[in-house]
Order: C-alpha cells, then structure tokens, then sequence
C-alpha cells in the first residue's frame, strides 16, 4: 500500500490530536539503497468534494525527511508544509541523498495552528512516488557522473555540483587542488613548512613528498629530531 501504484490502496496510521491519546504519527519507504532523490509526489486520500478541505486540514502540517535510517533525526527535512493547506495530489522537490523518505506529522497540545488545519489528523497516504537517481548519477535522464572528487560520489542531482569534496579539492565540482600551504577537508589544514627544498606539501595528505628539512621527521614532518651524543 501506498507504493504498490495502486492509489485506490491506501496506508492509514491511527489519528493524532484532540481526539487521540497519540500527538505524532510517522511513516517512512524504504528506496532499498542510498539514492539522490528530487521530486516526491503524494496522492493523500481523497473522499470526494464535499470533504476536499476537511482532508487538507487533516494533512496540513506534515514535514519529509531524507535519511539513512528509519529515524528522521537521522537525516534532514527537505520539505515542511504550512501554512497554506496542501493539495490531495501533492507534489514537491525535495533534493538530496536517503535511503528512506520519512513521512511525519504532528498535532501537540498547547500549540496553536493555522486556520484550515484539523485538530485531528490522520497520515493516509494513497500513493508515494519518489523519483531520483543512483548514487554517482545525475541530470535528466539520470546518464552523467558525478564529478571524480565528490565525496561519497554524490553531487546535485540537477546541476552535478559536488555535496562534499574528497580532502585535498575545493570549487563547486571539486576541481581545483588546495592552494600550496593547505591541504586535507575542505583544504582547513596548514601545512607546516618544513619540507624539503621548500617544496608545497601533499594536498591530500599534507605529507611531504621529498622529505623534510634537517631537524624534522614524521610524515608530516611535525616531529622534531632529537641528537643523541655519546
């Protein structure tokens, strides 16, 4: 129910609110594989016209998470309705990285919510269609790469421009090397200075590729070398 492409089956969790001993109701798909996603689309229950706004109240409110786990606190909301009441076939784009998309709602006590919105609300959701692509895909049709330095290989999936960079890049595709003197994540890293023939260190690494200077060992050539006299 609810991913079968059936919209006359439904999913239906018990009420929250007013009229119910629960204040948050949540359901969530499982994509079977990290994926970057970018449109959601939503047929909630629809009862005919005469109940068209009664249903929008009865939704109003709910948030979409993006997540690696079945927890939303896991991920992040991409998308949060209010204060206009949504539509039974809702759609939106909620771009970035999951293997679960989270729906969730609530209806707290002492909280005072827009006009339009139910007391008590109900998650009954008819069809969820999520569309995306592959890790490491992105464009329309889903056939670009992702650029070689994106972290994890993910990028936007509209424009390919990199989530994170691969230590030792920067720029939005991840293509410039840090400049000489930093190296490593996002190129915070100093290096240190006392590499051989005043050579830029490593980077990636912040090693120094030919060695340190006199008085100086380790593999960022940190180390000070202590003599030994006899």
């Amino acid at each position: 129910m609810a991913v079968d492409g059936n919209p006359a089956t439904c999913a239906m969790t018990d009420p929250i609110g007013s009229s119910s001993q629960h204040d948050r109701a949540w359901w969530y798909v499982d994509l079977g594989d990290i994926y970057s996603v970018y449109n959601i689309r939503i047929q909630f229950k629809d009862m005919g016209e005469e109940y068209v706004l009664r249903q929008r109240g009865r939704f109003a409110g709910f948030s979409l998470y993006l997540s690696n786990s079945t927890t939303k606190e896991d991920g992040y909301m991409c998308y949060k309705d209010g204060p206009e009441l949504p539509l039974l076939n809702f759609t939106t784009n909620c771009i970035g990285y999951g293997r679960f998309v989270i729906y969730y709602n609530e209806r707290l006590s002492g909280v005072t919510y827009p006009e339009g919105y139910e007391s008590t609300s109900y998650t009954h959701l008819c069809e969820v269609l999520v569309e995306g692509c592959s890790r490491g895909k992105y464009g329309i049709n889903c056939d670009m790469n992702c650029p070689t330095n994106c972290f994890g290989r993910e990028c936007d999936i509209v424009h390919g421009t990199c989530i994170k960079c691969k230590a030792g890049w920067e720029g939005e595709k991840c293509q410039t090397s840090c400049p000489n003197g930093s190296y490593g994540q996002e190129c915070k890293s100093q290096c240190l200075g006392h590499c051989k023939d005043r050579t830029p260190c490593n980077h990636v690494t912040g090693g120094c590729v030919r060695g340190c200077v006199v008085g100086w060992t380790g593999t960022l050539c940190n180390k000070r070398k202590t003599s030994v006299y006899k």
